[in-house]
C-alpha cells in the first residue's frame, strides 16, 4: 500500500542543524495530514510537528521557533528542519502520513503510515 522512508538523521553539536527527509511510495487515493514523531529512551512518543495537505502546520511547543516542518505535494514528500538543536531533542525521529488506500475487499480505507525512524543525537 503505502512505504514511507525517512533519511537525514545523524550526529551533530549543540547549537547545530539537521534536515530530515521522508519520501512516500506506494499506491493510495490520497496523502492527506503528515507529520513528524520522536520517541527517546523513557519517554513516550510525541508528535514534533505536523502539516495538512493545505499547508497548515503544528509544532510541540519545544520546538517553536527552532523547527519547520514542509511538504511537497506534488512528489509526496515531508521534510522537518531542525535548528539549534539541544540534547533533548535526542530521539528517534519517524514520519508518519495519512492516506486513503484500498482495503481488503477493494473498499476505501483511511490509515496511518509510519516509517522505521532514523536516529538524530545531539551531543552537550
Amino acid at each position: 500500500q503505502v512505504q514511507l522512508v525517512e533519511s537525514g538523521g545523524g550526529l551533530v553539536q549543540t547549537g547545530g542543524s539537521l534536515r530530515l527527509s521522508c519520501a512516500v511510495s506506494g499506491t493510495f487515493f490520497s496523502i492527506n495530514t503528515m507529520g513528524w514523531y520522536r520517541q527517546a529512551p523513557g519517554n513516550q512518543r510525541e508528535m514534533v510537528a505536523d502539516i495538512t495537505t493545505g499547508g497548515t502546520v503544528n509544532y510541540v511547543d519545544s520546538v517553536k521557533g527552532r523547527f519547520t516542518i514542509s511538504r511537497d505535494n506534488s512528489k509526496n514528500t515531508l521534510d522537518l528542519q531542525m535548528n539549534n538543536l539541544k540534547p533533548e531533542d535526542t530521539a528517534v525521529y519517524v514520519c508518519s502520513a495519512d492516506a486513503v488506500v484500498r482495503g481488503l475487499f477493494g473498499d476505501w480505507i483511511y490509515k496511518t503510515y509510519w516509517g522505521q525512524g532514523t536516529q538524530v543525537t545531539v551531543s552537550s
